[in-house]
């Protein structure tokens, strides 16, 4: 599998990392470009290729992820547009940027795969989504996917669940860390030492998130087992649901999605 990059940020960066891990691709067969210092030296760290521009990228690979920023996306495509061969992959990882606007900056139907990844791919826990455009085969369409797999999970979805993708995975990390942080707050507040707290509020976020994936069942049923009569756990919720937690969470998610839509 020749695979490139074009960037290697810290998402190209855990990207490459678990792909490289999983055993996916070796790292010889792996080519990023970038044009800062700081980047190639974070590509000499992962022990891969460094192009010396964009287009070598692309000629030098079957699966080109895009990994700029989106305001970037217009000037990376304009460059190497020329040199896209029919059988290329293009993999964008923008937020809020459709298959038709990709398509329209290559000036010419192309193979492309919209995605949609998160940054728990740092540690292997990556949640994406990809959505390929109609020239893209069903057998690509996995070899990718399997590509995204090997920093965590991946699935396809529509391209109309994209934005919403952007708001319950994308961008959720940092809903997570806030709650974490919360957590850890009230514990030190109760006297608890702060990195202990972290440990602690952390876990149980981990421990309840594993929970729902492992054991299939509906999260309000898990909440109903934590919940004794008369018990901590339902005051704490009581004041939760005082408080409006549940429709914060729901307007935030929402106001996210639209922000995408928007981009």
């Amino acid at each position: 599998m020749k695979l490139g990059f074009i960037g290697c940020g810290n998402m190209a960066s855990a990207m490459i990392g678990g792909i490289i891990q999983k055993g996916i691709a070796a790292p010889e067969e792996i080519i990023a470009s970038g044009r800062s210092q700081a980047t190639a030296q974070r590509i000499a760290g992962l022990g891969i290729r460094r192009a010396e521009n964009n287009c070598q990228v692309v000629q030098e690979s079957q699966v080109i992820v895009i990994a700029v920023k989106p305001q970037y996306y217009q000037e990376v495509i304009a460059e190497i547009k020329d040199c896209a061969a029919p059988e290329k992959i293009f993999v964008s990882i923008a937020p809020g940027k459709t298959l038709a606007w990709l398509e329209s900056l290559f000036g010419r139907p192309v193979k492309l795969i919209r995605t949609m990844p998160n940054t728990p791919a740092q540690v292997g826990e990556g949640m994406s989504a990809l959505t390929p455009n109609q020239l893209v085969s069903a057998e690509e369409a996995q070899v990718v996917t399997r590509i995204f797999q090997g920093f965590g999970q991946a699935e396809l979805v529509s391209e109309s669940l994209q934005d919403a993708v952007v708001g319950v995975s994308g961008s959720a990390p940092a809903y997570i860390f806030m709650l974490i942080e919360a957590m850890a707050d009230a514990a030190v507040a109760e006297g608890m030492p702060r990195a202990q707290a972290y440990r602690f509020a952390a876990q149980a976020v981990l421990g309840s998130a594993k929970m729902v994936l492992d054991t299939g069942r509906h999260p309000g049923e898990l909440k109903d087992m934590v919940c004794s009569p008369a018990g901590t756990t339902i005051e704490a919720v009581r004041v939760l649901e005082e408080k409006g937690f549940r429709s914060s969470i729901m307007e935030a998610i929402r106001t996210c999605c639209a922000k995408g839509r928007s981009m």
